[in-house]
């Protein structure tokens, strides 16, 4: 599942980001509500975690936008208002859920966990790409001819690849989206977890591949005989 996360506090959007991705989620960070609703209308999101109080753009007027615009996509409002009047506010702009900071970490899981079941982009716990199947909550990898345990990361990877087939992604985006990292002397570590993930690949026979586009990254493709 994906996620946006827009929140101007950045200790409480990284913090926020950690606490997601150890739960499995794929996640994408702005700090500010013009970033948030460019974000929402170029990429496609299973949750909106959004702030109320954010430069440039408020989240009330963020989400109004994304609903004129017809995205459906389940929004939660952080915020530290708690007045029922605030509330109102929030959920007549079309959020579906409401969180008064400070808050509790479980609950705040909770509530998100929720707002993915109600997501038109969540159907069940697998991802198929030709005839290869993710298993989300197993973290398997199958195919008609076998099929094999991922560890955390190669699962953080290969769902992040089977969510968005045919979409390059850099080795920077792979490394901020599962390692939470952005250093160059850990770079490396991207291309030792595509190496895993392809001989697993092809131990079960997979009709899909992980290609290397030179100078722009890896991407996810059916493999064309």
């Amino acid at each position: 599942m994906k996620i946006l996360i827009a929140e101007d506090e950045i200790s409480i959007a990284k913090a926020l980001k950690v606490l997601l991705v150890k739960n499995k989620y794929v996640v994408d960070v702005v700090y500010n509500g013009k970033d948030a609703l460019d974000y929402i209308t170029h990429f496609s999101y299973d949750v909106l975690i959004l702030d109320i109080m954010m430069p440039e753009m408020d989240g009330l007027s963020v989400l109004k936008e994304v609903r004129k615009q017809g995205i459906t996509t389940p929004a939660l409002f952080l915020t530290a208002k708690s007045d029922i009047e605030d509330r109102v506010t929030g959920l007549d702009a079309g959020a579906d859920d409401y969180l008064a900071k400070p808050f509790a970490t479980n609950e705040f899981l909770a509530r998100v966990r929720a707002l993915t079941r109600r997501s038109e982009n969540y159907s069940s716990n697998q991802l198929m790409l030709g005839s290869t199947a993710l298993d989300c909550s197993r973290y398997t990898l199958s195919t008609d001819y076998g099929s094999v345990r991922l560890n955390n990361k190669e699962f953080q990877l290969m769902e992040l690849f089977m969510r968005h087939p045919h979409q390059v992604f850099s080795t920077e985006r792979l490394m901020d989206n599962v390692w939470e990292q952005n250093s160059d002397s850990e770079l490396d570590v991207v291309w030792t977890h595509i190496g895993f993930l392809r001989k697993k690949m092809k131990s079960i026979h997979s009709d899909i591949e992980i290609k290397t586009i030179r100078g722009a990254g890896y991407v996810l493709e059916e493999i064309i005989c």
